[in-house]
């Protein structure tokens, strides 16, 4: 990775998606043999008849759950970034909470946070319990959420690596049932994997695939056709450098975490783990650390929250891996420049497209940046966190341009973002180029998300100096060949600031101090337009907003375009 981070980025280039991968011809024909066979006694005969339904193995769980969660649990509630609902009373299909909260149930992913809480004799009956309501519910209908794609690929994950919490009962017939639910939820991926969208869903669809053929008896079969829908999956959700297609930071660390245990299932059967399987993690953790700031917690880009660095650490821990952040991830679309005691994250790339991702941000050539453990600017973030404390207005609020810290014209968003959620038109194509120098680090990168409307392209530089004490920018308003009449319109430079930092405009109107709590001095000087301090907010990694202010640079873009240079340099 080191001679990558000093490699020029050409003028010009653009965001490149990845390619779908051919497969062999082994590959292929068990693919088509195990298809042939879904339908067929031979397939009732492997999962029911032939061999007795048990668990081959038991993984671990490499990652911790929040024994502060699991013991609201034991105490008959379930929580939900600030969403609760009565275990006893607990309704796995109901429409009245949050997407992001039935998932969280329909993974099963509290079983996690239950076995953190206490003994397995203590959590079990709890566990068994909350089992008992899905199976009731959901184990002999196919319907919408409990049985799509993803959702089983999770549950048959958090399912096998808890089975001692659900599974230790003596009630036979239960046991039964939750082995015949592994079994059924298998079969309906068999069929349906490659109907769940293109990235993490479908990725963790075909995960549960390989999960189960290597974890219920007889599953031979299914594990070979399991791993090459999963490299296909892989291949189509990861850009080439690593990133999900989505472009979502907390997404990333999601289908981190789901590789991590799908490797401990291999290793519960003392099996080697694939190579396209190492090959993605190796891939995807540089990603994901290429997007936490100096905290160690997640920048907040395309919704995603700001979740906390032990979190990020556990998570990659759980991996093995053990690499750096990746500085240019040039399909993915984020840069990372890191000097001294600052880290930069600017976002050089369009909007995720609309059939891999809802709830896209318009967020491009924004960026966020950090002093040491302080984060001093930042995106308001948060927009798909979900929970009881974002309102549906607030969310679309927060996938706006002006919620960005990046230039904003005529109040427009650089991407337009439809009523029922979708991306529109608007930024299509990146100039992006990088150089490196002794230490310091240069970024220009321009976007087109305002040639049709306004006739003007955005053209953002960042240099980061080589000790990391000083960041200056310049913001460029171009005309464009493309439209022969550009017009005179208002914009606006945002620099939203993390709560707990003081600012003090100067006298002169052109500039401000910028003191962090407990920590630096940094001031902030502009040219090219008129500064001042307005009020904002920040949504943290448990989606709970916060007041905070921004430093809005304003002014007037002419025909011919408009310059604004501006700069923040450590005082302290």
């Amino acid at each position: 990775m080191d001679s990558d981070e000093h490699e020029e980025i050409p003028v010009g280039r653009r965001l490149v998606r990845a390619q779908s991968g051919g497969e062999s011809l082994a590959e292929r024909l068990t693919s088509q043999f195990y298809r042939l066979t879904w339908r067929t006694p031979l397939h009732a005969l492997r999962l029911r008849g032939r061999y007795p339904l048990k668990l081959l193995a038991v993984p671990d769980d490499p990652v911790a759950g929040d024994a502060s969660t699991g013991l609201a649990i034991l105490r008959g509630e379930l929580t939900w970034r600030g969403e609760k609902g009565e275990c006893g009373r607990v309704d796995f299909g109901s429409e009245s909470i949050s997407p992001g909260f039935a998932n969280y149930l329909q993974r099963f992913q509290w079983l996690r946070d239950l076995a953190a809480a206490g003994p397995r004799a203590q959590v079990a009956p709890v566990a068994e319990m909350l089992t008992r309501r899905w199976l009731s519910s959901h184990a002999d209908r196919i319907s919408e959420p409990a049985w799509r794609p993803d959702l089983w690929g999770w549950r048959i994950l958090f399912w096998s690596t808890h089975a001692p919490l659900i599974l230790s009962s003596t009630d036979l017939v239960y046991r039964s049932a939750v082995l015949n639910g592994l079994a059924r939820g298998a079969r309906h991926l068999d069929r349906s994997a490659d109907r769940a969208p293109i990235g993490l869903q479908r990725i963790a669809a075909w995960a549960g695939i390989v999960a189960a053929g290597l974890l219920i008896t007889g599953g031979g079969p299914r594990r070979s056709f399991g791993e090459a829908g999963l490299a296909r999956a892989l291949n189509t959700g990861f850009s080439a450098d690593g990133g999900l297609v989505c472009r979502t930071p907390s997404g990333q660390l999601d289908v981190v975490m789901l590789l991590a245990m799908l490797c401990r299932v291999y290793d519960a059967r003392r099996i080697e783990l694939p190579a396209f399987l190492a090959s993605a993690l190796n891939l995807s953790v540089p990603s994901l650390l290429g997007v936490t700031l100096g905290d160690g917690g997640l920048s907040s880009w395309q919704g995603s929250l700001p979740i906390e660095a032990s979190q990020v650490e556990a998570i990659i821990a759980a991996t093995g891996v053990r690499t750096r952040p990746q500085r240019q991830a040039r399909d993915w679309g984020y840069q990372r420049a890191a000097a001294g005691q600052t880290v930069v994250v600017m976002d050089a790339a369009p909007p995720p497209d609309r059939r891999v991702a809802r709830g896209g941000c318009a967020s491009t050539l924004a960026f966020e940046l950090s002093d040491g453990a302080h984060r001093l600017i930042v995106n308001c973030g948060g927009a798909n966190a979900g929970g009881a404390f974002i309102s549906a207005g607030l969310a679309n609020g927060l996938r706006t341009t002006a919620a960005h810290s990046t230039l904003i014209l005529a109040d427009s968003n650089s991407t337009a973002i439809h009523a029922d959620g979708t991306l529109g038109r608007g930024v299509s194509e990146i100039a992006l180029e990088r150089q490196e120098n002794e230490g310091s680090s240069r970024i220009e990168a321009s976007h087109d998300g305002y040639v049709r409307r306004f006739g003007l392209i955005h053209k953002r530089t960042l240099l980061l100096s080589g000790d990391g004490r000083e960041l200056r920018g310049d913001d460029v308003l171009l005309p464009s060949k493309a439209k022969q009449k550009p017009m005179t319109s208002a914009f606006a430079i945002r620099f939203h600031l993390a709560p707990g930092i003081e600012a003090t405009p100067t006298a002169d109107g052109m500039g401000a101090l910028l003191r962090i709590e407990r920590g630096a001095l940094w001031q902030f000087r502009c040219r090219g337009g008129t500064l001042s301090i307005e009020e904002s907010l920040w949504i943290d990694g448990d989606a709970r907003p916060h007041n905070t202010v921004q430093l809005v640079v304003s002014g007037e873009a002419s025909p011919g375009g408009a310059s604004v240079g501006w700069a923040l340099r450590r005082a302290g």
